[in-house]
């Protein structure tokens, strides 16, 4: 049958996504980017936050709508808000035919070859997972922990350009924070044997993947829960030497699971980028003793000089959370004088959301929506006042940039990256006064700093 697939949330879940999609083309089934062309669609869901549960909904109702209307005849629901959510789904939408969670990733063929029942119930898979230890997260909504992580054998239809792509080096979270329900949805920390990933990355560049980029929910926690110390370290001197990659980097950092084994070995790996993406969350102590984040405004202030020691011209990239429960102007206060002595590259600012689930629901909720939204835009118009000072200082640099495609606003002009720059979430630099049919996605380039845009920066080709 033709298979459709939408694809929400985080790169993690477009990981889930491509597999599904590699087992599916596996058993024969025939991919199409046309929903209404579709005969089986599936809808791979995201439920972090209250904005991306609305996001999964609407889009679940509107493939509902076209299973009424098209060539559609089963829809399939899947990821974090199958997993949350799985009876509510099944009773409000009729029109979804089969609910797999986070754990039944492989269950995607037998769901599309399921066939239509009258008046049944959808079709709905179970993996069970012993209790873990006191303190570790708690069961779904099914009352199981999700068990599945893929491996390099896995199958995959990839969905990012072909010079990158996201390589999941393992899967669940063991931390507790008080706003996030991903321990729930995801399960325990699992790290994925060394080997596998470093099979995989071979495979990745044999293809002609140039940047790999390395994602779970704590990448820096890789290989602590087999009792593996200093494996991240050793998984990247690895991935190093592997031919055809030209860039490696590390996303989902964690404040206190960054090691000095880590740090050296991106210093002294030419191809791993220096860049660190460091969720932070906040920088008053109150609010990330309420968070249950392991981290004071102390720690940090000395972890970030630190890593500016030992990994020089390392790029920072940062994400806080504002407006959640007892948060003070003051705490804010104290957020933007943090934010404006360490000079991040990138930041990212979330307003906080009230998730049942999370120990933080059981807090009120005091800080209103509209204050909320005015801390998040104080501390990005800092961000924004900061960065634009510091690209001023950019100008006439030359530097080596990966060229990802034309600009989707103007077709005489190529979109780039720099080192420091992750795709999709960070700024980008514009390649002007050339030929776009002379490069291609994927090709490295050296370039002349010509021009700032806010965050972006203008260059143009040095040949």
């Amino acid at each position: 049958m033709k298979i459709g697939l939408i694809s929400l949330g985080c790169p993690k879940n477009l990981v889930d996504s491509e597999v599904m999609l590699g087992l599916a083309r596996d058993a024969g089934h025939e991919l199409t980017q046309d929903a209404a062309a579709a005969e089986v669609l599936v809808v791979n869901t995201c439920a972090f936050i209250d904005s991306a549960k609305q996001e999964s909904v609407d889009a679940i109702l509107e493939m509902a709508q076209r299973k009424k209307d098209g060539a559609c005849r089963r829809l399939i629901v899947t990821g974090c808000l199958a997993e949350r959510y799985r009876d509510e789904l099944r009773a409000e939408i009729p029109e979804i035919d089969a609910v797999l969670g986070t754990g039944e990733v492989p269950q995607i063929v037998a769901a599309i070859a399921g066939a239509p029942r009258s008046g049944a119930a959808p079709l709905t898979f179970f993996r069970t997972r012993p209790p873990g230890p006191p303190g570790s997260p708690g069961p779904s909504a099914r009352g199981t922990l999700p068990t599945y992580i893929y491996d390099a054998e896995t199958p995959r239809v990839f969905a990012t350009p072909r010079h990158y792509a996201y390589l999941k080096v393992a899967e669940g979270c063991d931390y507790t924070c008080a706003f996030c329900i991903i321990p729930t949805l995801r399960g325990r920390y699992r790290s994925r044997p060394a080997d596998s990933i470093v099979r995989e990355a071979r495979n990745l560049a044999a293809r002609g993947v140039k940047e790999v980029l390395l994602i779970s929910q704590d990448t820096t926690f890789y290989g602590i829960d087999r009792h593996e110390r200093g494996a991240l370290a050793r998984l990247l001197l690895a991935l190093n030497g592997i031919d055809g990659l030209e860039w490696i980097r590390l996303l989902y950092l964690y404040p206190t699971t960054i090691d000095d084994d880590t740090l050296g070995a991106m210093a002294g790996c030419e191809k791993v980028c220096k860049y660190i993406d460091l969720p932070l969350q906040h920088a008053s102590n109150p609010v990330l003793k309420r968070m249950k984040r392991p981290g004071t405004r102390q720690r940090y202030d000395r972890l970030l000089q630190h890593i500016r020691e030992r990994v020089p011209d390392v790029a920072l990239r940062t994400t806080f959370i504002v407006g959640f429960p007892g948060e003070t102007e003051a705490d804010v206060s104290e957020l933007c004088e943090f934010v404006g002595d360490h000079g991040f590259d990138h930041v990212g600012v979330f307003t906080y959301s009230h998730e049942e689930g999370t120990s933080a629901h059981a807090f009120d909720d005091n800080v209103p929506a509209g204050v909320k939204v005015s801390r998040r835009n104080r501390i990005m118009s800092l961000q924004k006042r900061l960065v634009r000072s510091r690209q001023r200082t950019r100008l006439g640099q030359r530097v080596r940039v990966l060229v990802d495609g034309p600009a989707s606003d103007h077709e005489l002009v190529l979109k780039a990256r720099l080192a420091s720059q992750a795709p999709d979430i960070d700024a980008v630099v514009y390649l002007t006064e050339c030929d776009p049919s002379r490069f291609r996605a994927g090709d490295f380039v050296e370039v002349e700093i010509v021009g700032a845009k806010d965050y972006d920066l203008v260059a143009r080709p040095l040949a």
